[in-house]
């Protein structure tokens, strides 16, 4: 295996969806059957943050997952292109990533946590994709492009380091920074702390319920995904739900982020951010002036913000008038 050393070091690369969709087809499927894992032995917590991935410096991670008889982590490095396990018992265990069918992984998956000592029980068809075909039936051969995936992981540390400073600036109810394996998108959700109206759900191959219960409480949420699905190219996103009046009309930065109608959430290219004289800056801005735009517009409690980005001090908590 070859790859291009600015694959592992240029902050904002560039990740041509075009170029690696179907590689990302397949590494999206790969994260559904390892979140699947996670999801099947980790108890349920608020929004489903108990069965998202992490981005590491390496690639991804489950972090700890309660199973076998010290614990579980599944890793995905994208430097060395390998999925790991570890226990905290000193057991590992790991197979190549490479080229291979879905069946394949789920298979290796499935030999991995059982030589670990775990359960590889799971649920087996994939989520939030329609015609989903059960991942031990999916035996057509995958492309890997290694570079391509190396370089998507780039942009997810890029973009993960954003968004982690973006949430320190919310004193309320806020998100980790987490990938959803099921839509496969980065995203951290701030929450207003009031009731929303039930979401009709609707989500192609997602209980109402799960939807539902992500959904009880106003968020105003950003997040990354790679391209595919509703937006054709690397793109960030924002959105409230449920959306306030005048939402879709509000001014926001920079001047490439855009209102889908059809999507109901606001675009910004990531090749926007990429080649702005100040990526970072850029994409605090949309997240900055999209919140706010939702923030006012509903009339969320604004003393719930603070100044972020602290190091080695709490934000100062203002004293009542």
């Amino acid at each position: 295996m070859t790859m291009d050393s600015r694959a592992l070091t240029e902050d904002w690369p560039a990740i041509p969806f075009s170029e690696w969709r179907e590689t990302s087809a397949a590494l999206h499927l790969f994260t559904q059957i390892v979140g699947k894992y996670r999801l099947a032995h980790s108890p349920w917590i608020n929004h489903s943050w108990h069965a998202t991935l992490y981005v590491t410096p390496r690639g991804l991670t489950t972090s700890m997952i309660p199973d076998g008889p010290a614990g579980i982590e599944i890793t995905f490095d994208f430097v060395d292109q390998a999925v790991r396990g570890h226990t905290g018992a000193g057991a590992t265990s790991s197979f190549t990533l490479e080229p291979m069918a879905i069946a394949s992984f789920h298979e290796k998956l499935i030999a991995l946590v059982t030589e670990l000592g775990g359960d590889p029980t799971f649920h087996g068809r994939p989520n939030e994709l329609p015609d989903p075909v059960p991942f031990a039936e999916d035996t057509a051969e995958r492309p890997y492009d290694a570079d391509a995936v190396a370089r998507f992981h780039r942009a997810l540390v890029s973009v993960n380091r954003v968004l982690q400073n973006f949430r320190t600036g919310f004193r309320g109810k806020v998100s980790p920074v987490h990938l959803f394996w099921g839509s496969f998108d980065l995203a951290v959700t701030r929450f207003s702390g009031r009731p929303a109206p039930l979401h009709p759900g609707g989500i192609p191959n997602l209980p109402d319920n799960v939807t539902q219960e992500a959904y009880s409480h106003e968020v105003s949420s950003a997040g990354f995904w790679p391209g595919g699905g509703p937006v054709d190219e690397a793109a960030f996103y924002a959105y409230a739900y449920p959306g306030p009046d005048g939402f879709a009309e509000a001014t926001v930065l920079p001047d490439a982020a855009y209102f889908d109608e059809d999507f109901g959430e606001f675009v910004l290219p990531y090749e926007a951010v990429r080649t702005a004289a100040d990526p970072e800056k850029t994409l605090r801005d949309f997240l900055e002036t999209t919140y706010r735009a939702a923030a006012e517009l509903a009339e969320w409690d604004r003393a719930l913000e603070c100044e972020g980005g602290l190091i080695g001090s709490p934000p100062a908590i203002g004293t009542p008038d």
